[in-house]
């Protein structure tokens, strides 16, 4: 298999040019960098400059739904908040200096839930115009209405006012661990508003200088290295940080509390930086030595970034912090880079699947420095030029980190399952409008990272290296520090690889949604002139409301067979016939050679059985794309069930994890909707006779693929099988490990684990041992235990425990996120799933005030497992009483109900796969 190095990005000598792409204003240096005045204790205005008059009452039909009017942009911010972990609220002053293209008296930014005490505009002339705040959509977005009309040209809006802490992960939120209370702002998407007023919008940089007042002894975080600190009265002190690099507001970082500071040798200067840059970590209280490992890893990290971008890390420093909580996995907050605690916090010896998970969350992060932070999107919609190419540059740095990793299989996986999703008629394209920002997080899916990582691997392997890397570089080079769309980012490449089919193809996968089907038929008619023919539609399962169109992608395209070396081109007609090489009628062929394609494929019955038989040979990348093709052309309709079990078995024997796993999602997903009870035996057999003997190979291995594959069979026959002896050895690790009835044995269970022990030992120890685990909860300090036994908690099968279950679920007692994942378990949960449905039905309401603010968007997915019409009927009735409250939730709702009719449309041939598995 080719091995993949990121490198020489930038064929030419380096510069920064801040620019930007059609209709998109270059970046300029800030007008001012003078300090916000101190806002503690100080009187607060006499008149609140906030409207009183009801929002109804504005005209907000004219209030911008999705992005500001942008001829009025900021140029420079100085923030100066107040932060007491100990307060439920805030107070905060800030000055923004402003460019405004027209005259006028009120001008729209953003803001939500600000009490704004005063609000004024300060001309160039020194004239201040006292100015109203009014909080118009519920989205965040506000109005600022002067007394007079201000001219065009610059100006500073100053305004101060207070809010209260979020207590849900979302704004400046406040959380409390272990009986310490921190403070950490989470801003992206749009949450920055709820604590500052401003511009927050990507495409809006500036410079921040920001200053933070906390209790004295504090820890306090932001973007830039900490430049002064002094008492400011009242046991409290400011926090000054240097001005920072052009900056959007979700990228902000604003931390205090009682954090342990790991301190760490700077991460020393090379060819491409001439300065040191300052490592530290950040942990609550208590953990911070569980920061070793990352800690260790991010020096070399940093270098390999460097080296094969050739461009230097951008900031001053690298702040690595360990959030109590955190709404989702990790953020890219500009040199301060914010993890949810249990994702990093791993101790000297992480569990295998803890250290990759570790890996390529921070390698992703760290790809974001340049791909989103330096360079950034001007809106949503170009979400991909930041996330995808932040996915795709993980497993490149990765596998300079640790070659032998298996860091590119990890990624092609990745790629292939973004299809699953982007089979539904439902599903959208890697980049369309969004005009509305309750609909900004839905671009946060599969579709942009997953696929965006497929199609930019396509092109990278078609064209090659040394064609497409140095176009990425000239494309970093050309807009630091600024911002660039999809349009310029396709003009650079253009330019810089004067290759039409390389932009034609991001185009045509970037632009449009779906998954390109390649039918392909062999014609040996003709003695020594053997061809194949391609045809490509869109994909569509059985049951799919997708419309026959014309729809067709400029697809580069590499086949395979014995009687001709590896042959590619793009393929941009509906049908093309393309000359096997040396004309020989071939015995098999491979429709996607190297397995880089985005796009499945499907082959008369013949030559798929000849692919079958020679499954071994094949490279895992190719072997993974012959798997999913297999399973799509069975959910199809194309496949015959006899033929997809041969892919199957043949995958168990594959020499790398990756090809072995690859079944076991699908698998699932037959279990749990085609398996009559008269047929688990048959199940659980044909799933022993596959992995059982891999598992007793891998049993006790050092390496760590074989760890990784083992915990993976070892949970997919205990929870999904149903295999006896695998539920029993999980349950006692559970036992032991919690200290159920015994003394506790902190080493029985690896935090591989943690989730599917204690999910069978919810279900088999016993009806005390939920009780048990409950109680352990508060004991055992793992975040990482803190989430599985949630969703263990909520897979209990005791119709008994179920008041119990739910009454946790909404007690302080369990975290936002870990409410979420107790209730999708418990939804999830078959024998009980009629009761838990029914509850959540009922209490909807108190779940959504319950889970993160991001997340509720998401909640139609509670009813993604369900089968039958009858749930998807009440799926559709509960959305239409309360959908108001889980704003953006549409495109949730219409993916889970096309996902329920797809299962209810392969209900018979799932039924009849399981009827022909061997006895």
């Amino acid at each position: 298999m080719r091995k993949i190095i990121l490198r020489c990005l930038l064929a030419a000598p380096l510069f920064t040019l801040a620019a930007c792409g059609p209709a998109e204003k270059t970046a300029e240096k800030p007008a001012s960098k003078s300090q916000a005045e101190q806002p503690a204790a100080e009187k607060p205005a006499a008149k609140p400059a906030t409207e009183s008059k009801p929002v109804a009452s504005i005209a907000a039909d004219k209030a911008p739904a999705g992005r500001l009017p942008q001829d009025v942009r900021p140029k420079a911010y100085r923030v100066d908040l107040v932060l007491d972990p100990r307060r439920d609220d805030f107070t905060g002053k800030v000055e923004i200096d402003i460019q405004k293209d027209k005259p006028s008296d009120r001008i729209w930014i953003h803001g939500k839930n600000l009490n704004m005490k005063s609000i004024s505009a300060v001309l160039p002339d020194g004239k201040v115009v006292p100015a109203k705040y009014r909080e118009v959509l519920d989205s965040g977005v506000a109005q600022v209405l002067f007394d007079e009309a201000l001219p065009a040209g610059p100006f500073t809006l100053k305004m101060e006012y207070s809010a209260a802490y979020d207590r849900n992960l979302a704004g400046l939120f406040k959380v409390e661990e272990k009986g310490d209370a921190y403070v950490l702002a989470k801003s992206e998407s749009i949450q920055a508003r709820k604590y500052l007023p401003s511009f927050d919008e990507p495409g809006m940089k500036a410079p921040f200088d920001i200053s933070l007042t906390v209790p004295k002894g504090d820890v306090a975080i932001s973007n830039g290295p900490e430049v002064k600190r002094e008492p400011v009265g009242n046991d409290m002190e400011k926090i000054t940080f240097a001005t920072t690099r052009p900056l959007s507001t979700y990228l902000l970082s604003l931390s205090a509390g009682p954090f342990d500071v790991v301190e760490r040798p700077a991460i020393p200067p090379n060819k491409y930086r001439s300065e040191p840059i300052p490592l530290r970590g950040f942990a609550r209280k208590g953990r911070g030595a569980d920061l070793s490992y990352i800690l260790d890893v991010t020096p070399r990290l940093v270098q390999i970034f460097e080296e094969q971008l050739q461009r230097p890390y951008p900031y001053k420093k690298l702040d690595i912090v360990a959030a109590p909580q955190w709404p989702s996995g990790a953020t890219e907050l500009a040199a301060a880079i914010t993890y949810r605690e249990e994702r990093i916090l791993v101790g000297d010896n992480p569990a295998p699947g803890a250290r990759l998970a570790l890996l390529g969350v921070h390698s992703h992060e760290m790809s974001h420095m340049w791909f989103g932070d330096l360079v950034t999107p001007p809106w949503w919609d170009d979400l991909w030029l930041k996330e995808g190419f932040a996915t795709w540059g993980t497993p490149l740095a990765l596998t300079t980190y640790e070659p032998n990793g298996g860091h590119d299989l990890n990624a092609a996986a990745g790629a292939i399952s973004a299809m699953r999703l982007d089979s539904l008629a439902s599903t959208r394209a890697i980049r369309e409008p969004v005009t509305d920002n309750n609909n900004i997080r839905n671009a946060y899916d599969a579709i942009t990272y997953s696929k965006s990582l497929g199609v930019i691997h396509m092109v990278d392997q078609y064209f090659g290296p040394d064609v497409f890397r140095p176009a990425v570089g000239r494309y970093i080079e050309t807009f630091a520090d600024g911002v660039a769309n999809s349009p310029a980012f396709y003009q650079v490449i253009g330019e810089e690889t004067n290759t039409p089919e390389l932009t034609e193809t991001f185009r045509s996968f970037v632009e449009q949604k779906g998954v390109p089907l390649l039918d392909v038929t062999v014609n040996c008619d003709k003695k020594d002139a053997a061809s194949i023919k391609v045809r490509q539609s869109r994909y569509k399962p059985l049951g799919s409301p997708i419309k026959d169109t014309d729809q067709k992608w400029s697809i580069p395209f590499c086949f395979s067979s014995d009687s001709s070396v590896q042959q590619c081109q793009i393929l941009t007609a509906r049908e093309q016939e393309i000359p096997i090489s040396g004309g020989e009628c071939p015995q098999w062929l491979l429709p996607n050679a190297q397995g880089s394609g985005y796009y499945r494929w499907t082959l008369p019955e013949a030559k798929w059985q000849a692919l079958t038989e020679r499954f071994a040979m094949f490279e895992p990348t190719e072997q993974l794309s012959i798997i999913d093709s297999a399973f799509a052309g069975f959910e199809a309709g194309k496949l015959p069930s006899a033929q997809l079990l041969k892919v199957v078995e043949q995958s168990a024997h594959a020499d790398k994890r990756q090809v072995v796993q690859a079944p076991l999602r699908y698998l699932t997903k037959y279990r749990q909707n085609y398996v009559a009870p008269k047929d688990e035996p048959a199940f659980l057999a044909f799933a022993q006779s596959l992995y059982q003997p891999v598992l007793d190979k891998t049993a006790g291995s050092d390496d760590n693929e074989d760890k990784l594959l083992h915990s993976e069979l070892l949970s997919f026959m205990a929870v999904t099988a149903g295999d006896p002896d695998a539920r029993k050895k999980l349950a006692n690790k559970a036992i032991a490990f919690t200290g159920f009835k015994g003394k506790r044995d902190e080493k029985a269970l690896d935090s591989d684990l943690y989730e599917a022990a204690l999910t069978v030992a919810v279900q088999d120890a016993g009806d005390d041992f939920l009780q048990h685990l409950i109680k352990v909860r508060k004991e055992i300090d793992d975040p990482r235990f803190d989430s599985a036994s949630a969703y263990a908690i909520g897979s209990t099968r005791n119709p008994a425990q179920l008041d119990t279950v739910h009454a946790l679920a909404l007690s302080e007692d369990v975290g936002p996120r870990e409410a979420f994942g107790l209730i999708r378990s418990a939804v999830a949960e078959q024998g009980v799933q009629d009761q838990n449905w029914q509850w959540l039905q009922q209490n909807f309401p108190a779940v959504l005030k319950k889970i993160p603010d991001q997340w509720r968007r998401q909640t139609p997915a509670f009813a993604s497992h369900f089968c039958n019409k009858e749930k998807l009927g009440e799926l559709q009735q509960l959305f239409k009483q309360y959908g108001d409250q889980a704003p953006g939730y549409q495109r949730s709702l219409s993916q889970t109900e096309e996902q329920i009719n797809l299962c209810i449309a392969l209900r018979d041939k799932g039924e009849a796969l399981i009827g022909a598995m061997p006895k």
